[in-house]
């Protein structure tokens, strides 16, 4: 019989519903429950696109006996870390704190049933001992008798962690800071120190893309500093777009490579990703006019209206790692199949280019596309021309594409959770903007106008969308995102409705999560149920800073509408981290983004006048890498602010802002392409 995840809202949490776990969602009846029977709660957090997490299902979820030993010790509770990243953070910490090793999914940890203080973690644990890991039956009857004849030193253990926890919150200083964007600099040389020189990216195996890292290095284009951070964005950029990391039939990008090459990926892909990474593209092909940044950019929104967006507009949160049981299996090959779906003249070019001439690179059988040799190298090697090979290429893609849409896709997690959506609606205008594509355009706006629709109740965001549904009070990232992605918007497509939505989020963020003391935005609400720490986190994860966006969208808000409060709290939230920021800057890549904005403000430029000439000076605008400027191009619309209030004339007119200095209307786009240059930072 079903348990009670069946009628669940995640996909993640209904996978679990036929095991013979008596499951629980994380809920009052579950957490009473262990208390009333004093038992231990058995917290198991994943995903649905977690390969590992499917491992542990298949071997002991769903396995009777083990089911057994879970029913009879513990009070069972499955969590989706993507709809509760608030449990998922607190825990993935004391993970930390109790094994000294960082954590990952599946995340299991025991909790004491009355605070629901973890006094055991682990991550995947096999059925029995293999790996050099503890068998996950030996684990359940040890801690379940170490809980009842030990809770005395259980308790100890306890308290000693809750104060660990209480410290990872960051502390006010008695004197507030004067910020330096030295710290950037700093930043650049501590990811220059971990830098794969040969291969690009962060760090040896695995790697990950780090798009918040990769943004502030590339932002030292045109500001005179040294290109060091430059060159470390364009090398890594490059090698992940030509790497098995990159979908190189479909578009888009899995979550990291498992090799330091970007050769074979954890197959998945995810929507937090993708968003980021679509802009980062974006705006390194500005920098550089790399005719590959443009393909990616464009297979990768194309893969996401294909395949990522819901009918309504908003944007799906992940596709599966696993098809068939099996990882990977939707994108790999053998080479056999691929030579008979081609000519010999295509096949003469996707081999040495995609390395099917080599040795199987998938588990010593299969083969994983990825750019082995160039275009240019195989053309000169087959001598064909290289115009010819590029039309060989593109033939035998689109042969390979259409063969692998007749596979049996992967698993998609239709949940729309409003953080990432607020990622890829950024992503999407940013590369429409770019690129003077309408329909990229067109799709951030619908997912914006869905997530108004559906997500914004009564002043406030919810979290999560499933089948009709909203649900879940909101999160910092949630609000802070989306904030960031209707800026973009705004400069994309200006609608007064956007703004107005912006100026609510904001005004939300002020009220339910900022700390006006000691500064700084907690991960829940003022009104969120009480967990056994409130974090204020700080450091860019997976996804960048909560704490990091929300400065940043506050401080670029608070120009453009003039508003104080905003850049006031956006300073005190760069205050409270600044001592962690001088420590390890590498770690706040999104704050240092932030603070570079404080000491220096956003260039602001407001045009007006006729729709047609106007979108002529934004396409001036829009064709340089300026990423401390923001664009708005606005019509004949009533009840503007009064920072946006410029007159409308038959000709158009530009106004450009830094702070509360101002220029005078400039009317010649010439003047205005001259005045608007990047600017040097000395």
């Amino acid at each position: 019989m079903p348990n009670r995840l069946a009628n669940a809202a995640s996909p993640y949490l209904r996978q679990h519903a036929d095991n013979p776990v008596d499951w629980y969602p994380w809920c009052e009846e579950a957490l009473a429950r262990a208390r009333a029977e004093d038992k231990p709660i058995l917290l198991s957090i994943g995903y649905s696109a977690c390969h590992w997490c499917h491992v542990m299902a298949h071997e002991s979820f769903e396995d009777p006996e083990v089911a057994a030993l879970m029913n009879r010790h513990y009070v069972n509770i499955k969590v989706d870390r993507e709809e509760r990243p608030d449990l998922d953070q607190i825990y993935q910490t004391a993970h930390a704190m109790l094994t000294g090793r960082s954590g990952g999914w599946p995340l299991t940890v025991f909790l004491m049933p009355d605070d629901h203080t973890p006094f055991f973690a682990g991550t995947y644990f096999p059925k029995t001992t293999r790996y050099n890991l503890p068998g996950f039956k030996d684990i359940l009857t040890r801690v379940a008798e170490v809980y009842h004849a030990q809770k005395e030193a259980i308790r100890q253990q306890n308290a000693a962690l809750l104060e660990a926890l209480s410290r990872t919150l960051p502390a006010r200083t008695a004197s507030r800071p004067a910020m330096d964007r030295a710290l950037i600099r700093r930043a650049i040389g501590e990811l220059a120190a971990i830098f794969d020189e040969i291969h690009g990216g962060f760090g040896t195996a695995p790697k990950f893309p780090h798009p918040a890292e990769l943004e502030l290095c590339l932002s030292r284009h045109g500001t005179g500093e040294a290109e060091t951070g430059v060159e470390m964005a364009r090398l890594t950029l490059t090698r992940m777009a030509e790497g098995g990391i990159y979908d190189q039939l479909g578009g888009g990008f899995c979550r990291y490579s498992v090799d330091q090459f970007w050769t074979i990926p954890h197959f998945e892909k995810m929507l937090y990703d993708n968003g980021p990474l679509l802009a980062l593209y974006a705006d390194a092909w500005l920098a550089t006019r790399e005719s590959l940044y443009e393909q990616v950019v464009a297979e990768t929104a194309a893969w996401v209206m294909r395949e990522m967006q819901s009918p309504e507009g908003g944007y799906y949160a992940t596709l599966d790692a696993d098809a068939e049981h099996e990882e990977g299996k939707f994108y790999v090959w053998d080479r056999e199949e691929v030579a008979a779906l081609l000519t010999e003249q295509e096949y003469a070019v996707v081999a040495p280019h995609y390395g099917f001439d080599r040795p199987p690179n998938f588990e010593g059988k299969h083969w994983h596309p990825r750019v082995a040799k160039s275009l240019k190298l195989v053309a000169e090697q087959t001598g064909l021309p290289l115009a010819r090979c590029r039309e060989l290429l593109a033939s035998a893609r689109r042969k390979l594409f259409e063969h692998r849409e007749r596979r049996v896709h992967p698993g998609r997690d239709e949940k729309i959770l409003t953080s990432w959506n607020g990622l890829m609606i950024r992503g999407m205008a940013r590369a429409g903007r770019v690129f003077r594509r309408c329909e990229w355009i067109a799709s951030a706006r619908a997912a914006a106008d869905f997530l108004r629709e559906h997500q914004w109740r009564d002043g406030r965001l919810l979290a999560a969308h499933k089948d009709g549904t909203s649900y879940l009070n909101a999160y910092l990232d949630d609000y802070a995102f989306l904030l960031d992605g209707l800026l973009e918007l705004l400069q994309a497509e200006f609608r007064p409705e956007d703004l107005a939505f912006a100026r609510e989020l904001a005004e939300a963020l002020l009220a339910h999560f900022e700390d006006p003391e000691h500064g700084g935005f907690f991960f829940v609400s003022n009104d969120h149920e009480p967990l056994i720490l409130r974090p204020k986190p700080g450091p860019d994860q997976a996804t960048p800073s909560g704490n990091g966006i929300a400065a940043l969208a506050l401080t670029r808000l608070g120009h453009l509408l003039g508003e104080n409060r905003y850049l006031e709290a956006a300073e005190r939230t760069l205050a409270l981290f600044y001592p962690a920021m001088e420590r390890q800057p590498s770690a706040f890549s999104s704050l240092l983004r932030a603070m570079e904005e404080h000491i220096a403000p956003p260039t602001v430029v407001i045009l007006r006048g006729e729709a047609a000439e106007r979108i002529r000076w934004q396409a001036v605008l829009d064709e340089v890498y300026a990423p401390h400027r923001l664009v708005l191009s606005i019509g004949d619309y009533p009840d503007l602010p009064p920072t946006l209030r410029r007159p409308v004339t038959a000709k158009v007119n530009a106004w450009v802002c830094e702070g509360v200095q101002c220029l005078p209307a400039i009317t010649d786009v010439e003047e205005l392409r001259r005045v608007c240059n990047p600017r040097k930072i000395v």
